[in-house]
């Protein structure tokens, strides 16, 4: 056919970039574009601040990381050969900007600066970076292309608007670091195929992947045609050079047939907007302008989205859990396995990310361990075929008791002595990590942190909290899913039907203290999530001592949230930079 000689091939680097690590950043930056190369693209398009990596934070308040990121920029023209390539880095001039190079056969062209700063959730774009003002449209032989970040495309109108209706742009380079939350992939893919619909227009979205801290990056690259159709889209989760061949013939057909294309232009031109200015760029390997030789047609590769909210999760808390350990240096993890359903998680979790020749378990009964939960600290342990060290803590415990008999004379047992437990167990798994550098991974799920049934410097030391995140009924959810994943129960059915219980006293069963967890966490979603007030969660149907006792224990433990390890968001509103709380607050509402 006619327009097969017209195809655009372009490349998605969907890349896992680390934040400072500049050599390795553009190590991998390099080896994609030769690959990219190598497979007939004439556009390569990596993710948003790929190079200093994303987020960078204050980092970005020292010139000498922002000079790196420019003498970084300079190895990646010279490796840019015979294509076009679009990558993120930091531009300096009188002010950082958050911005985009324009690059072709070895020169940058032109800077693209972001105009859309967000400020809101884990963002902070606006401590950092001045706005960019300007939309420019590159010519590439006889295709207009945009090229915007992120944030830019989020809201309808400009800059896309500007460069797709005036700037008659056909395609649409969006490159992005867009964090994950469950369900987040398809909100996205749906606001990105109303973009293409509004403005007629193919839509290139390149999004970053991996673990940065508590943030994690799905991926999920994707192109759509004029109409919002799916061209291509790369998988979750994984690192992928997306290549794909588009056909901005067929744009220019859509807007022939395309009234509201006509009244965009006069009503933009009625409010005064300009034409964007128009950079000239070559169609490489060509003659002049003209195309160059066609590589043979490929098949556009349109990955699935994970089939399951719970498969999704599960690969996201997998990536950060790896990322994060990776990152900063470590090889092993040690656990604290109570043989509860919380530390089965995670260990189960760690074994995937790390290989179970790198996870160790640590099993510290007392005197009030139930012999079922010892076993099935056991069980797992051979289940995910990791080694588990039994360090019993009853002598430790009595000392402790030993020493403080004449502090506590007269008092009767209670939260004190409970506590000195977990403590003991947090030392213990404290000293393994120091001796022999493994990164402890901690155990509580987002219900329990949010109302504080969590010991400070006992369940809470250590390094990463793997389901920080993760609600106590979504936990059950997740352990049943890995176990139908594997095909096999490998975590055992006796710790997914217990009653969950700390085992600090006799008999002692979370529900002693807490609602049971599908009423607690439905009241923790609307109050923590979603901002509902008392009376909100009230014209729910909550009960109102319920309700308040709730609210009280969220807001009174918010010293106990600043003190905790970060962890891997998974939810729209995670602790942490998405809920930024005083500790001394005296409302209550």
């Amino acid at each position: 056919m006619v327009q097969m000689a017209k195809s655009l091939r372009i490349g998605l680097a969907q890349i896992n970039s680390c934040v400072g690590d500049l050599e390795r950043n553009v190590s991998k930056i390099v080896k994609t574009i030769d690959e990219a190369r190598d497979k007939g693209v004439e556009i390569v398009c990596f993710p948003e601040m790929s190079i200093p990596g994303y987020p960078a934070e204050d980092l970005l308040l020292k010139p000498s990381f922002i000079r790196d990121n420019l003498d970084a920029l300079e190895e990646i023209k010279s490796a840019s050969k015979s294509i076009t390539v679009i990558v993120g880095f930091i531009d300096r001039g009188e002010d950082i900007f958050n911005a985009a190079a324009v690059i072709q056969d070895g020169e940058l062209i032109d800077v693209y600066h972001k105009h859309y700063l967000p400020n809101y959730g884990v963002f902070d774009e606006n401590r950092y970076f001045q706005r960019g003002r300007t939309a420019k449209v590159y010519k590439l032989g006889d295709v207009f292309l945009g090229v915007n970040i992120c944030e830019d495309i989020w809201y309808p109108g400009d800059p896309t608007r500007l460069q797709a209706v005036l700037g008659n742009a056909k395609v649409i380079l969006n490159i992005s670091a867009s964090p994950y939350h469950a369900a987040k992939a398809i909100a996205r893919q749906r606001m990105l195929a109303t973009r293409a619909r509004d403005y007629s227009t193919i839509i290139v979205f390149t999004n970053l992947v991996g673990g940065q801290d508590e943030l994690v990056f799905d991926g999920n690259s994707v192109v759509l045609d004029e109409k919002g159709e799916i061209i291509a889209r790369a998988p979750a989760f994984e690192e992928k050079l997306l290549i794909a061949d588009t056909y901005p013939v067929m744009v220019f057909r859509s807007r022939l047939h395309d009234p509201r294309r006509r009244k965009e232009q006069s009503t933009l031109f009625y409010e005064g907007h300009e034409k964007p200015q128009v950079v000239h760029l070559e169609r490489l390997n060509g003659a002049g302008n003209s195309p160059p030789p066609q590589p043979p047609d490929i098949a556009n590769e349109v990955c699935s989205f994970p089939a399951s909210e719970e498969e999704e999760i599960w690969k996201a808390l997998v990536l950060g859990t790896r990322d994060y350990v990776w990152k900063n240096g470590f090889s092993k993890a040690v656990i604290g396995i109570s043989g509860g359903i919380d530390s089965a998680l995670v260990a189960a979790v760690a074994c995937e990310a790390l290989g179970h020749e790198n996870v160790t378990g640590l099993s510290m009964p007392s005197m009030y361990s139930s012999q079922g939960s010892i076993d099935d600290a056991k069980t797992l342990s051979a289940n995910l075929k990791m080694e588990l060290i039994t360090i019993p803590i009853e002598k430790v415990y009595r000392s402790y008791l030993d020493v403080l008999t004449d502090r506590f004379k007269g008092t009767d047992p209670g939260t004190a002595e409970e506590n000195i437990q977990a403590r003991i167990r947090g030392n213990l798994l404290m000293a393994l990590s120091n001796k022999f550098g493994w990164l402890v991974l901690t155990t509580a799920n987002k219900s329990e942190t949010s109302v504080g049934y969590t010991t400070l410097y006992g369940d809470m030391a250590g390094g990463f909290a793997v389901i920080k995140d993760v609600p106590k009924t979504l936990v059950y959810s997740l352990a049943e899913f890995y176990n139908e994943r594997r095909g096999k129960e490998v975590i055992p059915r006796s710790i997914i039907q217990k009653p969950p219980s700390p085992e600090l006293h006799p008999d002692q069963k979370d529900v002693d203290t807490l609602p049971p967890y599908e009423v607690l966490d439905a009241i923790l979603k609307g109050y923590v999530e979603d901002d509902l007030s008392k009376e909100d969660l009230l014209s729910l149907g909550h009960p109102e001592e319920l309700v308040k006792n709730v609210i009280k224990m969220v807001d009174s433990n918010e010293y106990k949230r600043r003190q905790a390890p970060p962890g891997i968001k998974i939810t729209p509103r995670a602790f942490g930079k998405d809920r930024r709380f005083p500790i001394t607050n005296r409302y209550r509402g």
